[in-house]
């Protein structure tokens, strides 16, 4: 399953914009599993849809620490490793919006 989704906030600035698109591949990954500098999209409670760059995989690639670019970053710092059952989706195109 495809899903676009539409860039909110610069946590993951300059290189995802406010505006810009992805395009998401759903689980299970048809291009193999998920990887250090891969950008995932999850659902994490208090905080809801987010999506933010793999910085460490864990755990025989069954939790991520994630973060983004800015120091002001709603990421791992704040709510800790995200487990593989919350991962909706892997960022396989980038449009943007300029």
């Amino acid at each position: 399953m495809l899903r676009l989704l539409k860039i909110r906030g610069a946590s993951l600035w300059p290189d995802f914009c406010e505006g810009d698109y992805v395009l998401a591949v759903g689980v299970p990954f048809p291009a193999g599993k998920v990887i250090k500098g891969d950008v995932i999209v999850f659902q994490q409670p208090g905080y809801g849809t987010l999506i933010k760059r793999v910085k460490r995989v864990l755990a025989g690639g069954k939790q991520f620490e994630v973060s983004g670019t800015q120091v002001s970053s709603t990421d791992s710092r704040n709510f800790g490793l995200v487990p593989f059952d919350r991962v909706s989706g892997k960022v396989v195109w980038h449009i943007r919006a300029n």
